[in-house]
């Protein structure tokens, strides 16, 4: 259980935002606010909103607003006020004491979704530790046992306020879990170490974009698929199969949403180790969405930030079955270099980004003739984990191959006692036809074997 106990947001609640005039585009983080408020358990009773630039430093609102805000939550009812915004520990307290009612800010209400999401000791330890770097700065507003001794003479010394013990234990308490999470990233790193032999592909993309039908769509698994925000808190890889490729490891990971919290993404730092060492990222859109472009946008700072922007990647429009209009798909498109088009629904389009994660693959592949000695029959293992065989022949003393597979492999064949006789780089492919044939006078296509 998590050091830091906030109200259950099993209840009713009333929102509120501060929008800047003239842009509705923001009135679509308000009903994204109401969608996290559900995936929390709550009910939304309305939304309070203020249009202004500039915020109050005292009570986030102004004062004619805030007094609309407890005049709404006595005449329904309300039981917590959720804002869409990052308060200030003064600010928060300020307004509970004018309400009457808790006040969840943005960060804490994502971390309470994810806290109810975390089932791993992984995500757990993740969550805990983004928790109380959260709750640390802020633990006067939310204790409600402390008790306070007065200071001054003949009061110094003789122990500490309850605060400062919160505060001390607190301190101590994400000392631990950062311990314990070193440990973890220790064993992510040792597994993600253990497939740099396979072409590594990461799901990436807001929350709820449907990244875990689109998983669950090309890897075949029976993954749980929900409609709601934040349903997948934990990295999940399996088998992508490709005609004719080696192995490709597919993996599913945890979405982002517009103002992360810092601290989950630093915490999940080891959750995120998969994007990180990825080949090649497919940032799934809803195309559908309101505003796709922000979330675009959203996810992207975020890949900005774990180091992972310049990874290569092929942006997935998704949910096409859901959008009426294709036209506004083909405008998120718009001087990308490489887009696919799909409905994880319906399968529509799976074939062609199936093709496009191919093409990837053989960009990054050379074709190799290599001399395997008789008493190196490892090395076909090995090949048959990382190449593509193309052709294998009895010769004196061992096997003649012809393998497609990427250089960061050879050195690691070679070690293994095979001798690269010659290579053709992926350009030199280009022509190969789907019958095997390079397109070139005098060269039959050699498949099989």
């Amino acid at each position: 259980m998590s050091f830091v106990d906030r109200p259950s947001l099993r209840e009713k609640a009333l929102l509120v935002s501060i929008v800047p005039p003239g842009e509705d585009a923001e009135l679509e983080s308000v009903a994204e606010l109401g969608r996290l408020a559900e995936t929390a358990g709550a009910t939304v009773l309305g939304a309070v909103i203020q249009r202004r630039d500039t915020i109050s430093a005292s009570t986030f609102v102004g004062k004619g607003k805030l007094d609309e805000i407890i005049s709404l939550t006595k005449e329904k009812g309300a039981d917590v006020v959720l804002v869409d915004n990052d308060l200030s520990p003064a600010q928060a307290r300020n307004i509970e004491k004018k309400t009457g009612l808790p006040v969840v800010d943005r960060t804490e209400l994502i971390l309470d979704i994810f806290a109810r999401h975390a089932r791993t000791r992984e995500a757990m330890l993740q969550i805990e530790l983004a928790q109380l770097t959260y709750a640390l700065p802020r633990l006067k507003r939310l204790w409600t046992h402390l008790s306070r001794m007065k200071k001054g003479i003949g009061t110094r010394g003789p122990g500490e306020t309850q605060l400062e013990t919160d505060r001390r234990l607190v301190k101590k308490r994400i000392a631990d879990l950062k311990r314990d999470l070193e440990d973890v990233v220790a064993r992510r790193e040792r597994t993600v170490r253990s497939r740099a032999a396979e072409f590594r592909v990461s799901l990436v993309g807001y929350t709820n974009a449907g990244k875990s039908s689109l998983f669950r769509r090309l890897t075949g698994s029976r993954v749980l698929v929900e409609d709601k925000l934040f349903s997948t808190l934990d990295t999940r890889t399996r088998t992508l199969s490709l005609p004719g490729k080696p192995r490709v490891l597919l993996s599913d990971t945890v979405g982002f949403i517009r103002n992360l919290p810092h601290s989950l993404v630093a915490s999940f730092h080891a959750t995120l180790a998969e994007v990180e060492a990825a080949d090649l990222l497919l940032h799934v859109v809803d195309a559908s969405a309101a505003e796709p472009t922000r979330q675009i946008a959203a996810v992207e700072t975020v890949l900005e930030e774990i180091g992972a922007s310049r990874i290569p990647s092929i942006l997935v429009l998704n949910k096409l079955d859901l959008l009426p209009d294709r036209g506004k798909a083909a405008l998120l498109a718009a001087g990308r270099d490489s887009v696919a088009y799909v409905s994880a629904a319906t399968g529509e389009g799976i074939a062609d980004l199936e093709a496009a994660i191919s093409r990837r693959l053989d960009e990054r592949r050379v074709e190799v003739e290599l001399f395997v000695p008789e008493d190196r029959s490892r090395v076909m293992a090995t090949l048959g984990r990382c190449a593509e065989v193309v052709e294998a022949t009895v010769v004196d003393g061992g096997l003649r191959v012809i393998a497609i597979l990427e250089p960061r492999h050879l050195l690691g064949i070679e070690r293994e006692g095979a001798t690269v006789r010659s290579r053709i780089d992926a350009a030199g492919r280009n022509g190969r036809g789907s019958d095997g044939s390079d397109g070139r006078p005098g060269r039959r296509g050699r498949r099989g074997g």
